[in-house]
């Protein structure tokens, strides 16, 4: 089982703030099945693993993207920007670039 994948399922169900019981159930399967996966017992079919990610609000892209740590707020985020103007969005760019100094 591959390390990443249980570490960044955690990561992404933590982020959510559900537990692994109740993402197992919301998708349909056992209660133990996302704790199985996080333990390493378990590997998700591919199917699986799009319904994951669906449950996640995330593409299969932003769960693999470890450089991306919270996809779910970085896409809405951006989805708030595209409705800036144009000055707008020079200013977070400004601010963005203060905190990353």
């Amino acid at each position: 089982m591959d390390k990443f994948f249980r570490q960044r399922l955690a990561q992404l169900r933590s982020q959510k703030g559900v537990s692994a019981r109740d993402m197992s159930l919301s998708l349909g399967q056992s209660e133990s099945y996302i704790n199985k996966i996080e333990s390493g017992k378990a590997f998700p079919s591919m199917q699986a693993f799009f319904y994951i990610c669906d449950y996640l609000n995330i593409t299969p892209k932003d769960f693999f993207d470890s450089g991306n740590r919270n996809p779910v707020a970085i896409e809405n985020l951006v989805n708030d920007i595209k409705t800036l103007t144009d000055s707008q969005i020079s200013s977070i760019a400004d601010i963005v670039k203060g905190l990353k100094r």
